[in-house]
């Protein structure tokens, strides 16, 4: 890819949809299988409920079995999302010819009439949201072994998006539904529909505010200024659920507080009680390493950009057994939400989703402080 590509995909949005159909065909013929409507309706057995997967804010996600036995995932999008079209396009443009171990693969697509499918390979733990919030058995319990690998492997594919691609990518929408998981737990993220390419001498751009509640680094949150560094702060908040099994965007943690996780786990820290936010379901765990796990989380989700860590540095944080030069460390930033400010607006009126368009006033910066 090169710096031509950020340029189409930052201009196109705001074309037509008939131009889009036009980029979506020239991208088919280069980089992307194309199904017809019939083999995919055929591989979901005419999109049965029975097969459903998920569902998104533009669509929905079925299983399937092509014809020649491969499963598969397949994302719809709903005919009536002219956002969903534009995301579409997005995700083909951005993950088609891009492969990592710890990302969803991208099979190829379908356009035809108003459809527009895209095909996945499919995961069979669903998503760590699922694994995390979702009723639990025994065969899918998450012990401290699987918990940290899926840390390390999501923060290694970010490393790869942020800092060995050309363009870089920003995914956007770092979160535990868009976290997948195979059959040995090892996790892939996917979704890329919000995501953004970085040109090697572009360090920030302005872009409307897109994301999910409890996930979104506060300087973005409130000016729309991208850097790879939201990235960072969403793994941060992500680190935080995976060892506490609770949600970020649920504001009622903290006793009778009603605190956001982030802003509750900072408060267990200063108070030397931060083995309190663990999750109980998890078994024996090592408690140094999950103490450095978490203080890894107060690095990535700092109130500053620039205080956050590249995600290679991450990886080398949760990978080695070393200290943390925890002088460096000031309270995480919190951005003001829906909850306290009026300036929230669901994208859709799907109310499954989490993703939420913001607007940029009005809000606040808040920074924890110790009490």
């Amino acid at each position: 890819m090169s710096c031509s590509c950020f340029g189409a995909s930052s201009t196109k949005r705001k074309g037509s949809a008939g131009q889009d159909h036009h980029d979506i065909d020239e991208i088919l013929l280069e980089t992307t299988k194309h199904f017809s409507f019939n083999e995919l309706r055929s591989a979901t057995d005419n999109f049965h409920t029975r097969n459903k997967i998920g569902r998104g804010g533009f669509g929905t996600v079925y299983k399937g079995i092509l014809k020649n036995g491969v499963e598969v995932a397949v994302k719809t999008l709903s005919a009536q999302s002219k956002q969903g079209a534009r995301e579409f396009l997005t995700e083909i443009k951005t993950i088609a010819n891009v492969r990592h171990p710890n990302l969803v693969e991208l099979i190829g697509c379908c356009v035809q009439g108003a459809n527009r499918i895209l095909v996945y390979e499919y995961l069979e733990n669903n998503s760590l949201d699922h694994a995390l919030l979702g009723s639990r058995s025994e065969n899918t319990k998450l012990d401290w072994r699987k918990r940290s690998g899926i840390c390390m492997g999501t923060a290694r594919s970010l490393a790869y998006l942020h800092e060995e691609l050309v363009p870089h990518i920003v995914h956007r929408d770092i979160k535990a539904s868009n976290i997948l998981l195979d059959k040995d737990f090892n996790p892939k993220i996917g979704d890329f529909g919000l995501a953004k390419l970085f040109p090697d001498d572009i360090t920030h751009i302005s872009t409307r505010i897109a994301g999910t509640t409890g996930y979104l680094a506060p300087e973005y949150a409130l000016g729309g200024q991208l850097t790879i560094k939201a990235d960072v702060y969403s793994f941060g908040v992500l680190i935080l659920e995976i060892v506490s099994g609770r949600s970020s965007a649920k504001e009622n943690w903290g006793g009778t507080q009603q605190k956001l996780l982030l802003e509750w786990a900072w408060q267990l820290h200063e108070e030397g009680r931060l083995l309190e936010l663990v999750d109980q379901e998890m078994g024996e765990y090592p408690e140094e390493e999950v103490i450095r796990y978490m203080k890894t989380a107060f690095f990535c989700t700092q109130a500053a950009a620039n205080r956050r860590p590249m995600m290679s540095q991450v990886v080398d944080m949760l990978s080695r057994n070393i200290r943390l030069n925890e002088k460096q460390l000031t309270a995480p930033g919190l951005f003001q939400d829906s909850r306290r400010e009026p300036s929230l607006k669901k994208s859709t009126d799907d109310t499954t989703s989490t993703s939420h368009q913001m607007s940029s006033v009005p809000v606040t910066i808040t920074q924890v402080t110790p009490r």
